[in-house]
């Protein structure tokens, strides 16, 4: 019978089925992110693509938006699922908890047909409120802004209350203190001052500090409890490092911040330590997977010796996703990152596609990658499968997915290289500058191939999201048809 599967203690969770809802609205929103930036990159080589109809300025922006939302959605909705298994109970308010989630998502619905199809308005404080606020990457309108801090408010009100009443593990107070800090950081966007390295010292705390910090410990409590979840991995183990990732990215993602201060008009020393700090935020996350994966590995090594089956992950493709987490967050905020903000090197490289660059990979490969990794884990539970296997349309979305990134990465440095060469070290940095190294030969083809990686990754979305549609079901029956063969054979 179908239901002899043995589900997990939670299958009634209301907290575990509101993260769910959580879950496809992100998936949504990152469908909608990779469109508009398939979009903007087919203007850059035709800018007369959509002209007056929908301009380059407007994709890019939807584009980055919904990027942010995506990822903020995925991250409520993991919280909202671990909080169950971690705490032991229940999480507190939950009926409040769902009137946000669909005060925010008819809210993110409004802006986005907003920017959509009104686009622009005139530079009055009615468009500030209504339209569009004009701050890069905080574009939202301010009746927006106000509401998603409420959202938010009430979001960790509901996390401090169950976690204030139910166990107090690690990876909970890690996220209760972390999670106050991701929206205390939100505030400060929320102020204008008239002097403009001012203004952007507190935009830069939003717009970074935000990744650099809050959100790369969220990434770090999220993989301490995949791991357990996963393969059973030691909880004193991964706690000890999200405390170390908790003592080193709360430290050098502050300082970190500082390769940006020397552009908005503060001392070069700056530059030394912002490129020194921002280098070491992902060695705590990648120090966590290499010894859990270590210690799993000797373990597997010690059952097959005594003629035993060692442990299997309970969800391969979760297990793929995450454990390609720690790579990518190396290569795309590590690597390409510290290359970028060396200050021998910013002077030349800062705001070209050598950003584009390090802010696909980064973001990819230390958010998206995790994030989809929950999200199967919550289809896990939802179907109530005990073990969830790999099928051929989840292999071809991590592969699709992760080489149209990269492609698109290298793509971009390519194109980077081009300015600083030209553009930078050649022209001097002029407009005129700007505009003949947009014309060669090296930065319109990798712009043309940044387009065809960015389509391969769409297709590999395509792919994801018809395996997230199926695989429950399909894995479902299968093992109840063991079940029931096993209950008959009895």
């Amino acid at each position: 019978m179908l239901t002899s599967i043995k589900k997990n203690s939670f299958e009634n969770s209301e907290s575990k089925k509101l993260a769910m809802m959580y879950f496809r609205v992100a998936i949504v929103l990152f469908g909608a992110q990779l469109l508009m930036g398939l979009i903007a990159a087919i203007q850059f080589i035709f800018p007369g693509f959509l002209f007056e109809i929908f301009d380059f300025s407007v994709a890019r922006m939807v584009h980055i938006e919904a990027l942010v939302v995506w990822m903020l959605y995925a991250m409520i909705g993991s919280v909202y699922f671990l909080m169950p298994d971690e705490t032991g109970i229940e999480t507190v308010g939950i009926k409040i908890a769902k009137l946000a989630f669909w005060v925010l998502t008819a809210a993110v619905t409004i802006v986005v047909l907003v920017f959509i199809l009104v686009q622009i308005g005139p530079g009055t404080i009615n468009s500030i409120w209504f339209i569009n606020e004009g701050r890069e990457y905080l574009e939202a309108p301010r009746w927006a802004d106000i509401g998603i801090v409420v959202v938010i408010l009430i979001f960790y009100w509901n996390v401090f209350s169950t976690y204030s009443k139910g166990k107090k593990t690690g990876i909970m107070t890690v996220l209760v203190a972390d999670l106050m800090a991701l929206a205390g950081l939100y505030l400060a966007g929320m102020f204008f001052t008239d002097n403009i390295s001012i203004d952007q010292y507190w935009w830069w705390w939003v717009i970074h500090l935000w990744v650099e910090a809050t959100w790369e410990v969220f990434v770090g409590a999220l993989a301490a409890y995949a791991l357990i979840r996963l393969i059973g991995a030691k909880r004193e183990v991964v706690e000890m490092w999200l405390w170390i990732e908790v003592l080193m990215l709360f430290g050098s993602g502050i300082l970190g911040l500082g390769h940006h201060y020397f552009w908005i008009g503060t001392p070069e020393y700056w530059w030394e330590i912002g490129a020194l700090f921002s280098a070491l935020e992902p060695v705590p996350l990648v120090a966590m997977f290499v010894h859990v994966l270590y210690d799993w590995g000797k373990e597997q090594g010690a059952a097959q010796a005594e003629g035993k089956e060692g442990s299997v992950a309970k969800n391969i493709p979760a297990m793929t996703w995450i454990v390609l987490n720690a790579f990518g967050n190396f290569l795309g905020a590590g690597i390409w990152g510290f290359f970028h903000t060396l200050p021998q090197v910013n002077i030349y490289t800062h705001g070209t596609q050598f950003t584009a660059a390090h802010g696909h990979l980064s973001f990819f490969g230390a958010y998206a990658t995790i994030l989809i990794g929950m999200m199967y884990i919550g289809l896990q539970y939802a179907y109530g499968i005990e073990r969830m296997t790999s099928t051929f349309r989840s292999k071809m979305a991590v592969f699709l997915i992760s080489f149209g990134v990269m492609g698109m990465t290298i793509a971009l440095t390519i194109a980077g290289y081009e300015q600083v060469l030209i553009e930078r070290a050649e022209l001097g940095a002029t407009w005129n500058a700007y505009f003949v190294a947009q014309d060669m030969p090296w930065y319109v083809q990798a712009q043309i191939w940044r387009s065809i990686m960015g389509v391969v990754t769409f297709i590999g979305f395509v792919y994801l999201v018809w395996d997230m549609l199926t695989i429950g079901k399909e894995q479902y029956r299968e093992e109840a048809y063991i079940v029931e063969r096993a209950a008959t054979a009895v």
